[in-house]
């Protein structure tokens, strides 16, 4: 998987030492004071996490046509913070800050597909220890268990649904999530409780975008779903409701069109750094906190509220403030580094405090926030020395380049890619592209992962990003398959041939290429291209049960059995390969075998899937 070096445990804490006194200048580093937890402790934590909430999109927060009363009732009934921050504006390093209290160069995980530094403490941990029943419920494949965040958790569930070609899907709907939630809560009625819910929704694609409804409707009602999901695990707390403190974030919001962008991940504007965050539950008053507080933040305020604290952190404790002492003066970073893993352009990293901001960029960029919440007013080329010494101390924190390539686990990376990352080089120089400088690009291509444009304009969408970045992997890939579906396989194979030559982390172009070469009679070339598909991803069901297919098919079934059979081994809910291997063994004259075989998928499949019938004919003819 994608994975920078992981440093020793030790290394790991004397770097968050480091970030948390040089950012938190008024915590608690070293052995400062602690601040006791209030009078009244909560017995539970309900943590939930909705995934590209926009803060200006929730009701509490201004926006009027907004359909969101449980959260709204919580920021009543609690605490709401208006200027609250993520550390990046991407999935997996935002949750890992909220769930270690690190910023990203501590706790390592840069992008989506990388691991959270082995060694990081994580809340979950310090509250098992505490004597909590600990259990995550995820929505989306980037908090999948390979990266990290599991540890800590007694239940840790993030099993996906699978699409038509039996390969798990990248996201599930939020009711199934807290469906999975409320069951375990049932079976969980005693005892100290840590719960978080991950949702998915309002993350893209919103809703049906051929029915011709506008982005920001679609976007609404997604909201408006989720807010309905936390609805259900509130009501789901039963009796333990009074004694819960309730925690609601966005790991990051969304761009409509500010600054050139569509989607997040790319730049590190507010637009996409400032999440919703809501704490109510025993203890706290309503209130309403106007400082600048940040993600980092949430882990060792829990804590110490649920009495389970110190919990070492580069974020500050706000339990203090919270029971009225002072807002400590603090400078946050965040950044993102996607621009460099996702299309080999400049990372950005900023850092804020006083009213000020600096984004570090080949083009630097200092705003006044008081002035200019919109950071439309670029002040670096005025203000030289003061944004030099800004960018002096974001370089400290962390430099533009990794200190590892990413070498992408290419099952990992296949997946991330059909939600709209990729993963490439992890050095940077100077002379890397601006992001500024590459809006049309990034933001073209996220409208075509958000299923914003189909049909004729999918086409010419990527065509047009292919006019300007000629080079673009995932555009060769992504036209590709469009002309593939249309019949238009001589076009689409040079579009793979393109993506394949780019060296893409995954197998999937050799995939399309392979299908194509089927289409137009030419089973050796693509016995050929899968054979390449199996160097570039060895363990993939997928290839492995394609190359079978085509062994059975063409009269060696033998020799397809155990490249089937492996298909099976390494995905058990795989149907397709493990009716292929039926077939394959039928063919070769094990019926018994082919007969277990087909038994074993018509158990499996669910009662009402179309496929039983065509596997029930073919046990009746095996027996």
């Amino acid at each position: 998987m994608p994975t920078a070096d992981r440093p020793s445990t030790g290394a790991a804490s004397a770097r968050a030492a480091a970030i948390g006194c040089l950012l938190a200048l008024a915590s608690a580093c070293g052995d400062g004071p602690r601040v006791a937890p209030p009078p009244v402790t909560p017995r539970h934590l309900l943590l939930v996490t909705i995934d590209t909430l926009r803060a200006d999109r929730v009701g509490a927060y201004g926006h009027a046509p907004a359909r969101t009363p449980t959260i709204d009732g919580l920021a009543a009934r609690g605490v709401r913070f208006t200027r609250a921050f993520a550390t990046a504006p991407i999935t997996l390093p935002s949750h890992a800050s909220l769930m270690t209290g690190r910023y990203p160069p501590s706790h390592r995980s840069r992008h989506n597909g990388m691991a959270v530094a082995a060694g990081v403490p994580t809340l979950a941990e310090t509250l098992r220890r505490a004597g909590f029943s600990t259990a995550a419920f995820v929505a989306a494949f980037p908090l999948d268990r390979r990266f990290g965040l599991q540890r800590g958790f007694d239940v840790y569930g993030d099993r996906m649904p699978r699409g038509a070609d039996g390969r798990p899907a990248n996201e599930r709907a939020g009711q199934l999530v807290v469906d999975e939630a409320l069951a375990w809560m049932g079976t969980h009625d005693a005892g100290r409780m840590f719960l978080w819910v991950h949702l998915f929704e309002p993350h893209a694609p919103y809703g049906a975008a051929a029915d011709g409804r506008p982005v920001a409707a679609r976007y609404d009602d997604e909201v408006a779903e989720a807010d309905r999901q936390v609805g259900r695990l509130l009501d789901g707390l039963g009796a333990r409701r009074d004694q819960t403190l309730v925690v609601v974030a966005a790991d990051h919001g969304e761009a409509f069109g500010e600054h050139g962008e569509i989607g997040h991940s790319v730049f590190v504007y507010d637009t996409t750094l400032r999440v919703p965050l809501v704490m109510a539950g025993p203890g706290l008053a309503p209130r309403l906190v106007e400082a600048d507080v940040a993600l980092v933040d949430v882990a060792p305020t829990v804590a110490t509220l649920l009495g389970a604290g110190p919990f070492a952190a580069d974020g500050a404790d706000l339990s203090g403030p919270l029971g009225g002492a002072a807002w400590p003066a603090r400078e946050l970073y965040a950044e993102s580094f996607a621009p460099l893993l996702d299309f080999g352009w400049s990372p950005l990293r900023a850092l804020r405090g006083g009213g000020l901001k600096v984004i570090a960029a080949p083009r630097p960029e200092l705003f006044d926030l008081a002035a200019d919440a919109g950071e439309s007013a670029n002040l670096a080329g005025a203000d030289r020395a003061r944004t030099a010494s800004w960018l002096t101390r974001v370089e400290r924190i962390s430099p533009p380049s990794l200190d590892a390539s990413v070498a992408a686990d290419p099952e990992a990376a296949r997946r991330l890619q059909a939600l709209g990352y990729t993963a490439g080089a992890a050095s940077a120089t100077p002379s890397l592209a601006d992001p500024k400088d590459r809006t049309g690009v990034a933001a073209k291509l996220a409208q075509v992962t958000s299923g914003e444009v189909t049909g004729a304009t999918l086409e010419a969408t990527l065509r047009q990003i292919l006019a300007a970045d000629p080079g673009n992997p995932q555009a060769h890939l992504r036209l590709g398959v469009v002309l593939a579906e249309s019949d238009r396989c001589a076009a689409a194979e040079s579009e793979f041939t393109a993506a394949i030559a780019a060296r893409m982390p995954t197998a999937d172009a050799h995939l399309g290429l392979a299908g194509c070469l089927v289409r137009r009679g030419k089973a050796a070339d693509a016995a050929r291209i899968l054979a390449q598909a199996d160097a570039v991803e060895p363990d993939n069901p997928v290839v492995a049960a394609n190359r079978g297919i085509l062994l059975s098919d063409g009269g060696r079934p033998a020799e397809a059995v155990p490249l089937l059979t492996f298909a099976v081994e390494l995905d058990p809910d795989f149907h397709q390969a493990r009716f292929a291997l039926a077939i394959a063994l039928a063919r070769s004259g094990q019926r018994e075998p082919a007969a277990v075989q087909a038994q074993q998928l018509l158990d499996r499949l669910d009662p009402a899937a179309p496929q039983r019938a065509e596997v029930a004919r073919l046990l009746r003819a095996l027996q």
